[in-house]
């Protein structure tokens, strides 16, 4: 990264540079009809026209693309010993890190320091800061190879420095957009910004030699190479004049490219012999190698092989002195004088290995495959060398293809782009043509509109009465809502079991006793019942699963039988707790109904006996928590009645749940947790639900409680309920509470 303008040329620019121009150029058929667009006049007015009409910079144009990273990271990060405070140097400072870091080769971090650099300009919001990441991320991008990013950065930075009138800043950016262009291959264009460019510059008095290089590599392009040595020798002059070496060196080495391709190879070797002087007092080894390059490509010119090869050894010695890689261009001149040396499968060798190690997009695979050629030729072996000829030819085809195709893709998106702004632009006018129309349109309708808002006013004074009273109407049926709500809460805690006094009672009793649910859950236990089923810790108490105090066995036996209680008067049983122990037990429905049972010791004494146990025999204290039910003998129509209307309510609350909420009964076992589901034959059912559904499968001990909480839930989670849905559920609950209450059932 760099300061100045993009000029430098690319590492070995100059060297087998004619090689692999001559290469691509010989396949002339194929690429004189891929080239063919450029010599029409049609092809001359799209250039013109993506040129003059390229699209305009706009407002935004150095708005990130991409979210930023965080100041505080990356000066915590990157700029450890920065003072926070001061944004602008803590900016300045990423731009250098960045620029070093791409003079390493490290393009990646150099791009993470700008993103950061980018983030801290934002924060500051200084113009100057953010036209500097822009200028620079594209010197970045030019570096990286990424041409048309780059220009794309070059002419935003260019309108960023037109638009704070900075003349110096926009002659620079212009010669980089030249620069990029002529990479593109853009010529005429890049001719028109350069041109702009050092016209800037010398009415300033302060002319680049960047400009005047990157001119002068124009024109050579356009193969008007008197045109580029007088550039290049002004050039020459100007980095002379300021004392840089490094870019005076680098002006020769191309002047000496230019020397070589007219034929004069001596003019080029003593340029170029200056060139290395230069770079030998810099210290620069790298450069050092590219001066080899060409020494060795001018000594092969002018047929003098000897000094080519002390050239070439040189070379050598410096790469391993320095530890330098050697890259393609002077692997190619390295076999090019071993093979003039007589040694053709040395040059085989080296030549081979440099492919090895070149990308596929390399250009300068031509060049070696070439030499690779000639090298097979020269030791014999004729069908090698037409293969690897042909291999060079088209691997050149393939670039000046692959050239080609980018050029296109690169104009088309200009091309787009500039009818987008083509576009834009004629919206625009249309747009401000329907905003005359529209003004004309308004004064006319400004009458009308007042007359619209006297009948308005009106209509929307009715509507907010309309609205008002709705509201109270609602607010009504909602209080009146609210309240039935209130009440089927009152109704369920009602239905709830005190089983404080409950336990209290149980708790007075010596015997055992445990009151369990139809699904096993224990309701109230009483101390001795917790140490007969757990005689170490006594740890069943009420809310457990009586499943936590049987082992496996023993819960499938109590479970089967606790599945018949509803239809049976009692069950006698053994049972095995989780420590192995035998418990002989009795099962007898509660008094209270409502499906309960009651877990008891069994005398074994009455094993025998066939009659179970009924209510008459139960404890006191259940008595009093829950008084007996009539004799069926004499209730038995009201118990005929109570069982029809506990049908009827689980019938209008399934039928209400379905009307509701559009499922089914199982979705309402399931969300209720009130009836359990099970799986039937593959499918889900809910069987003891079902149950009370007709009075003839009716449980001869039905759990009319759970009836009733069933339908409470109902009511309170369908809120879609007609009113008269509502009030007939509820008279069918008002019927099964003036049974429950009427026979002393609760």
């Amino acid at each position: 990264m760099t300061n100045k303008d993009v000029s430098m040329p690319p590492p070995w620019r100059g060297a087998g540079l004619r090689e692999v121009r001559a290469a691509m150029a010989r396949p002339a058929a194929p690429l004189s009809a891929l080239r063919a667009c450029r010599a029409t006049a049609c092809a001359m007015a799209l250039w013109a026209v993506l040129s003059f009409a390229a699209p305009a910079r706009a407002a935004d144009c150095a708005a990130p693309t991409r979210a930023l990273a965080d100041p505080a990271q990356c000066q915590s990060r990157l700029l450890a010993g920065a003072p926070s405070a001061d944004r602008r140097v803590g900016v300045e400072a990423l731009f250098e890190l960045a620029k070093s870091r791409a003079d390493a080769g490290g393009f990646d971090q150099a791009e993470r320091a700008l993103d950061c650099a980018d983030a801290l300009a934002q924060r500051a919001a200084d113009p100057a800061l953010r036209y500097e990441a822009v200028r620079r991320r594209g010197i970045l991008e030019f570096r990286r190879e990424r041409i048309a990013q780059a220009l794309d950065r070059f002419e935003c930075a260019v309108a960023l420095a037109q638009r704070a009138g900075d003349r110096a800043g926009t002659a620079r950016d212009l010669s980089n957009v030249g620069a990029a262009q002529r990479r593109l291959g853009d010529f005429r264009g890049a001719l028109r910004s350069l041109t702009a460019s050092l016209a800037i510059q010398r009415e300033r008095g302060d002319v680049s030699g960047a400009v005047l290089n990157n001119l002068a590599d124009v024109y050579r392009e356009l193969s008007d190479e008197t045109q580029a040595m007088r550039f290049y020798r002004e050039a020459l002059a100007l980095y002379r004049k300021r004392g840089e070496a490094v870019e005076t060196a680098h002006v020769l080495e191309t002047m000496a490219e230019v020397a070589l391709d007219q034929g004069d190879a001596r003019q080029a070797s003593a340029w170029l012999q200056e060139a290395l002087a230069e770079y030998r007092r810099a210290g620069n080894r790298v450069y050092e190698l590219r001066a080899h390059d060409g020494l060795t490509r001018a000594a092969l010119a002018s047929g003098d092989v000897a000094q080519a090869q002390r050239w070439s050894a040189a070379a050598l010695a410096l790469a391993d002195a320095w530890k330098l890689p050697l890259p393609a261009a002077l692997q190619l001149q390295l076999a090019r004088t071993a093979r003039l040396s007589g040694h053709p499968a040395q040059a085989a060798t080296r030549l081979r290995e440099a492919l090895a190690e070149a990308a596929d997009t390399d250009p300068m695979r031509v060049a070696l495959l070439e030499e690779l050629a000639a090298a097979q030729e020269s030791g014999g072996d004729a069908v090698a060398a037409n293969a690897t000829l042909r291999d060079a030819h088209a691997k050149a085809l393939a670039l000046a293809r692959a050239q080609h195709d980018r050029q296109l893709d690169w104009l088309r998106a200009r091309f787009d782009a500039a009818e987008q702004q083509r576009t834009i632009a004629a919206l625009e006018t249309e747009n401000d043509l329907q905003r005359a129309r529209f003004q004309q349109r308004t004064l006319l309708l400004w009458l009308l509109a007042a007359l619209a808002a006297a009948v308005g006013l009106g209509v929307w004074l009715a509507l907010k009465q309309r609205r008002h009273r709705e509201r109270l109407r609602e607010q009504a049926q909602r209080v009146r809502h609210e309240q039935e709500l209130e009440r089927y809460r009152r109704e369920a805690d009602a239905l709830a079991e005190d089983r404080s006094l409950l336990q209290a009672l149980l708790d007075s009793r010596e015997e055992p006793l445990c009151l369990l649910d139809a699904d096993g859950q224990v309701l109230a236990v009483n101390r001795a019942g917790r140490l007969w089923l757990d005689p170490a810790d006594g740890a069943v108490s009420a809310g457990q699963p009586i499943a936590a105090a049987l082992d496996e066995a023993g819960w499938a036996t109590l479970s089967s039988a606790l599945e018949h209680m509803e239809d049976s008067a009692g069950h006698s049983l053994r049972i095995a707790s989780q420590r192995g122990a035998s418990l002989p037990a009795r099962l007898t429905p509660w008094a209270g109904g409502n499906g309960l049972v009651l877990l008891a010791p069994r005398d074994d004494s009455n094993e025998g006996d066939s009659e179970p146990r009924t209510d008459a025999a139960l404890p006191a204290a259940l008595a009093v928590a829950a008084p007996a039910v009539p004799a069926a003998d004499a209730e038995a129509p009201v118990r005929e009645g109570f069982r029809r209307a506990l049908v009827e309510l689980m019938l209008g609350a399934i039928e209400a749940w379905e009307r509701g909420t559009g499922t089914s009964r199982l979705e309402l076992a399931e969300k209720s947790r009130i009836w359990r589901v099970n799986i039937d034959d593959g499918r889900l059912r809910a069987r003891a639900l079902e149950r009370y559904l007709a009075v003839s499968r009716l449980p001869r001990n039905p759990r009319w409680r759970d009836v009733l909480r069933s339908a409470y839930f109902v009511l309170g989670k369908c809120d879609g309920l007609s009113a008269d849905a509502r009030a007939e559920l509820q008279a069918r609950i008002d019927t099964v509470l003036a049974y429950t209450r009427r026979d002393a059932l609760v």
